[in-house]
């Protein structure tokens, strides 16, 4: 039995004996005598290298690009590997400097040593062409193919934004989905649908030789992954309307945003002055980027979404919907115009015109200051309650329209405007006891109110629909199958019954169609269009344009507000704007006088705003003096630093794109 036992014994040990003497015999073979696998091992090498996917193009509201990519190839260098180089003639090819080179082969080396990284980013097409024919001299280092976004008609900066490189904190924010190298949406629609517009990034698994020439697929890419381009985009812009809207801009500040009040898709959206968003591409972006920052107009200040401005006259539509929805008022109230609105100790708040016995009707083809002084104080004070709740009553009212709060654009970055609580006003005038005199420049929106050319253009789309609207979007459909994002397919609606907006709305017809109407002057022949002008005040230099209406008065199909910083009369220099681009957007063609389009596309309101921020002193907030506006209201009584800058926020959201 033992024998038995010890005999197996030995077979086992011999068995294995035997398997490791053919296992070292192989690998003395291998390793030593059969030369073939050893050249094999040193003429070849396995590189994975990233596909990067096409990111999704963007395309207007009819299909012509807005946004495309172009082809760009990254250097990249294993420093490890890097040896032998000839440094005069990699920097020749690429065109850069000794220290350039040695700068860059540092950070290489930082990231890793055995590990390929950026060398030079972005190399052009022509560039590629003359490095790719003696890329074999330079080893270590290797070309990867990518994309980067091209503007075909260079417009529309605000809307579709730019990419940049992702750093440490978009990286991780990601769950590990990005690497360095990678770019990011970073403003605009890039950042707002990034995830879809994307894709996902691929490997190919690629040999080479000795001299990084390509050898072939490896494993005939059984294990490479596919890239998937991301998804495309159709915006809501008309790309005509665009280019028409940043051409009547051109040399101005301010904002022009139309939107379709049925779908709440906006048509066009400029903030001015604009810049070129091919300027953020290339190899001189960091350059470019910083000449953008370090310009006075601030040309990266989104204005429609971001500056507060005095909505003025647009505001006595949305006081005479609430006030009537309020029962304060209706259609027939009838109040007497001298010249101004008396209210406190002998104090008026001036009109520009004595207008008489005035309606509702009249009130808003006039615009007449008067009759919403008159309509704030019933809101106000005659509501059988104290101010502050009344107050806060007309300021949720007010605030259906979409004022005091987001609205929802689908663009990062978008301001709520400014409407102060009533606590605020308590605690400014040391007291509850205020009435609707201490604040009385709100009635005609002015004073502490601030709103945005977006929040105006949504206003005028509420009118237009008689009472809702839908959050106004900049992508109507996402991929093959043209989705959108179910928030931009609500009803929302703004609190006030349909039957009460046709007296403001045949007010605001008037005002643009019948002689007299303040803005008679750009009425268009055979579309009725309902209108206001205003002019805004501005208490950093020349009044603010401002005009906003809707076309046509049944079934509208556009809603506009036109907002020209520091250019005087609404009806002199916004009004001609509306009117010619209603007109091209409706009838396709531009009917208004030559000598009034030339007028309005040479007007240049830029020089003068810069002089005057060059003189003015800004206003200090650690002041305690009394100081008033236009209408005699107190703006900063006993206001701490805090509540001071609250009071001024509208303003210096203005002076962001002066200064």
């Amino acid at each position: 039995m033992n024998n038995s036992f010890f005999a197996r014994k030995f077979v086992v040990q011999g068995i294995f004996i035997a398997i490791a003497l053919v296992i070292i015999a192989r690998l003395f073979y291998i390793q030593i005598i059969d030369k073939t696998y050893i050249l094999s091992a040193n003429n070849n090498v396995l590189r994975k290298v990233i596909v990067y996917p096409a990111r999704g193009v963007v395309f207007d509201r009819n299909g012509k690009v807005l946004v495309q990519n172009e082809p760009v190839y990254d250097l990249m260098v294993t420093p490890r590997e890097a040896k032998d180089i000839d440094t005069a003639l990699l920097c020749q090819l690429i065109d850069i400097d000794k220290p350039g080179f040695i700068r860059r082969m540092d950070k290489a080396r930082a990231h890793s040593p055995y590990r390929a990284s950026i060398f030079e980013k972005q190399l052009s097409s022509t560039t590629y062409a003359q490095l790719q024919e003696q890329l074999y001299k330079f080893r270590g280092f290797y070309v990867q193919n990518r994309t980067v976004r091209s503007y075909p008609d260079s417009m529309a900066s605000h809307v579709l934004g730019y990419t940049l490189e992702a750093n440490e904190k978009d990286i991780e924010r990601s769950n590990g989905f990005y690497r360095p190298g990678d770019y990011i949406g970073a403003t605009g629609i890039e950042r707002s649908y990034e995830d879809l517009l994307r894709g996902q990034r691929g490997v190919k698994n690629q040999m080479v030789d000795a001299l990084n020439r390509p050898k072939g697929v490896f494993m005939e890419g059984k294990y490479d992954t596919l890239a998937v381009a991301g998804d495309g985009l159709i915006s809501t812009l008309d790309k005509d309307l665009q280019v028409l809207a940043e051409k009547l801009m051109k040399g101005k500040m301010g904002s022009i945003v139309a939107i379709e009040p049925s779908s709440g898709e906006i048509l066009t959206f400029v903030s001015s002055p604009g810049y070129d968003p091919n300027l953020m591409v290339g190899r001189e972006r960091g350059n470019n980027y910083m000449d953008l920052l370090n310009d006075r107009t601030n040309p990266m200040f989104v204005r429609p979404i971001q500056a507060y401005y005095p909505p003025g006259s647009v505001f006595k539509v949305v006081a005479a919907l609430t006030a009537q929805q309020a029962g304060v008022i209706d259609e027939h109230t009838v109040f007497n115009c001298p010249g101004g609105y008396r209210y406190g100790n002998g104090r008026i708040m001036r009109c520009t015109h004595v207008d008489g016995p005035t309606s509702l009707i009249k009130s808003i083809q006039k615009s007449c200051n008067t009759y919403y002084g008159y309509v704030y104080a019933r809101m106000i004070d005659s509501r059988g309650m104290s101010s502050p709740k009344a107050y806060d009553l007309w300021r949720d009212a007010i605030g259906k329209f979409g004022i005091g709060h987001t609205i929802g654009i689908d663009l990062p970055g978008e301001k709520p405007g400014l409407v102060p609580t009533s606590n605020w006003y308590s605690k400014r005038f040391r007291s509850d006891k205020w009435r609707s005199s201490f604040n009385i420049s709100l009635s005609i929106g002015q004073g502490e109110m601030g709103i945005t050319p977006l929040q105006m253009a949504n206003i005028m789309a509420i009118v237009a629909n008689r009472g809702f609207y839908y959050r106004p979007h900049l992508v109507k459909g996402i991929g093959e199958k043209k989705l959108i994002r179910d928030e931009y397919k609500e009803k929302i609606y703004a609190g006030v019954d349909t039957k009460y907006y046709e007296p403001v709305i045949e007010g605001m017809s008037r005002a643009v169609n019948v002689p007299g109407g303040t803005g008679y002057a750009v009425r268009l022949s055979d579309v009725e269009m309902c209108g206001k002008t205003g002019t805004a005040q501005n208490p950093h230099g020349k009044d603010h344009a401002v005009f906003f209406a809707f076309a046509p008065r049944e079934n509208p199909k556009i809603a506009i507000a036109v907002f020209v910083e520091n250019a005087g009369y609404g009806g002199t220099w916004a009004g001609p704007m509306v009117n010619m681009i209603v007109d091209q957007y409706i009838n396709g063609k531009i009917s208004l006088p030559k000598s009034v389009q030339d007028r309005i596309f040479n007007a240049n309101f830029i020089p003068q705003v810069a002089k005057a921020k060059e003189t003015k002193e800004a206003p200090k907030k650690d002041s305690t003096k009394v100081k008033k506006d236009s209408t005699g209201t107190v703006l900063n009584t006993a206001a701490t630093k805090e509540e001071k800058r609250e009071i001024y926020v509208h303003h210096s959201q203005i002076k962001r794109g002066h200064e």
